[in-house]
């Protein structure tokens, strides 16, 4: 996955908008954090990953999902976007959406989805 297609990814969220974290782009979902890209490292940001879950992505794919001792005592871990199916991405990103978008907005796109 490019950069180009993560934030195509991104912003097919509702509610979805762009700004910046850190100086690198990021993204709200009613003003809260949705994801963000890492330059340094060419990854986005993934919140709302238990501790478990994230312990077990990083055996599991290592080439993928990693860490930095920033992220550590956070629900969060980071993804290479080179090797990050989008598919894995939007999925990540639509259980972070239920969380932050409005009640109505879930509403609206569960009933659109059928």
């Amino acid at each position: 996955m490019s950069p180009e297609e993560m934030r195509q990814i991104v912003l097919s969220f509702p509610g979805a908008e762009e700004g910046a974290s850190y100086g690198q782009p990021a993204f709200k979902v009613n003003g809260k954090f949705f994801t963000r890209l890492r330059r340094d490292d060419a990854s986005v940001v993934l919140s709302g990953v238990t501790f478990d879950e994230r312990e077990m992505l990083m055996e599991a794919e290592p080439a993928t999902f990693h860490l930095t001792a920033h992220y550590k005592d956070y629900p969060m871990v980071l993804a290479r976007i080179a090797t990050l199916h989008p598919g894995s991405f939007r999925n990540f990103l639509e259980r972070r959406w239920r969380k932050i978008a409005p009640k109505a907005a879930v509403k609206a796109w569960d009933a659109a989805r059928g």
